[in-house]
């Protein structure tokens, strides 16, 4: 497995953990000059975005990187993305120490690729070496960091398989294949780190049934819900709300019987769009029984969304290094 060489993290940003993707250089920020945005329905004054944690809600978790969670008492589920190459698996112990300070779960987000895009490799290079095994080595390593770890862990591996914008490396693979992929890898957590909970994670689009690996390797699923006031003009000729956003997934992955969450929540617009947001994520609604827990994803995008959007700052607070 190859170590973290070319970046180094800071001792503050571990302890935050700063286990996140390097922005991605050359992006547009402009906007889609298609379709002019409504400026009175964009306007901002909420300086906090936070959902509303409901008494009897929904479980909460959260891709913390910068802290603004750190001493929140009611958040469930620490949430962290790792690479399997050019990473310190050590960081997951300054991770595990974090979260069991603050009595969390751990989920761990293994992406099969480097975050170095000078190290990656085609999506049908990797594939070829995920299936002929070159990589049991790198997830071996990983399963056997998390049998060390004193909280209870949830690992998801190669997220969004089925998306199709050319965003990860192992999604829109022929299903057969990621299926294989997503086996042979959950079948070494399994006997590295008995008891590990393992989640299959899809993005929520049509097709992802083609990608079920079957009941015996899915614990729980999770889907990403985004709502970006401008995408939703743009995309959908109208501002979609969060149970709107999680409808599509949920209602296709509703049937397998296992326990939905929301892996990756994040929104971004003007008052009037994300106050419905912040108020819904974490209330229990009758149209999502099995929905157990939303974990916001509290940083900047890595990727560049649509209509030269450029990349959407989620964080629940103003971000002034971003």
């Amino acid at each position: 497995m190859k170590k973290l060489m070319k970046k180094n993290l800071s001792t503050a940003a571990i302890a935050l953990l700063l286990l996140c993707a390097a922005d991605m250089p050359g992006r547009s920020e402009m906007q889609y000059a298609g379709i002019a945005p409504n400026p009175a329905a964009s306007v901002k004054t909420i300086i906090d975005k936070r959902p509303v944690l409901h008494a009897d809600g929904i479980r909460f978790g959260a891709y913390d990187p910068h802290g603004d969670f750190g001493a929140q008492s009611n958040v469930s589920t620490e949430a962290l993305f790792l690479p399997w190459e050019d990473v310190d698996l050590e960081t997951l112990r300054v991770a595990d120490a974090y979260a069991q300070a603050r009595g969390r779960n751990l989920l761990i987000t293994v992406e099969p690729w480097s975050w170095d895009v000078d190290w990656r490799l085609t999506s049908n290079e990797l594939r070829q070496k995920v299936l002929r095994g070159d990589y049991d080595v790198n997830m071996r390593a990983i399963a056997q960091m998390i049998s060390q770890l004193k909280s209870p862990v949830i690992v998801r591996w190669g997220q969004e398989m089925e998306d199709k914008s050319g965003r990860f490396s192992w999604s829109g693979w022929n299903p057969r294949d990621y299926i294989a992929a997503y086996k042979r890898m959950m079948d070494i957590v399994r006997q590295e780190a008995p008891g590990t909970q393992i989640m299959w994670s899809p993005k929520g689009e049509p097709g992802l049934q083609d990608y079920y690996p079957g009941d015996d390797y899915v614990d729980l699923v999770g889907l990403s819900v985004f709502g970006l006031e401008r995408y939703d003009e743009l995309a959908y000729d109208k501002l979609r709300t969060f149970s709107e956003a999680l409808k599509q997934g949920y209602d296709l992955v509703a049937g397998y019987g296992k326990p939905i969450w929301v892996a990756e929540l994040g929104y971004q617009g003007g008052d009037a769009y994300v106050r419905p947001w912040i108020e819904t994520a974490t209330l229990k609604q009758s149209a999502f029984p099995n929905l157990q827990e939303v974990v916001y994803f509290n940083d900047r995008d890595v990727h560049a969304w649509p209509f030269d959007l450029g990349r959407p700052d989620w964080r629940v607070v103003d971000s002034i290094s971003n």
